[in-house]
């Protein structure tokens, strides 16, 4: 799973008829620390997230794993809304 924060939305309106309904996130990397990366993924949002908030990625055939993804064509998937992070 990747740490990432929201930046940005993306509209596509000729699309795989597979990604209808799906809203597409700009989001960029951080570490665990917080610090942005300047690395940015593309992903659908499977939870309700917004600008700013910081969510975690799954990537890859993960990605296709979530009950709304099952099967369709995405490598990237927001798929939680991070509430704290605590590093001991």
């Amino acid at each position: 799973m990747i740490l990432g924060k929201i930046s940005g939305t993306l509209v596509a309106t000729k699309k795989d008829p597979g990604l209808v309904g799906f809203k597409f996130l700009i989001v960029e990397e951080l570490s665990i620390k917080e610090a942005p990366t300047g690395k940015f993924h593309i992903a659908v949002d499977t939870v309700g997230a917004g600008a700013g908030e910081t969510v975690l990625l799954s990537t890859g055939s993960s990605a296709r794993q979530t009950s709304k993804t099952m099967k369709k064509p995405v490598d990237s998937a927001v798929i939680a809304i991070v509430d704290t992070i605590s590093l001991s």
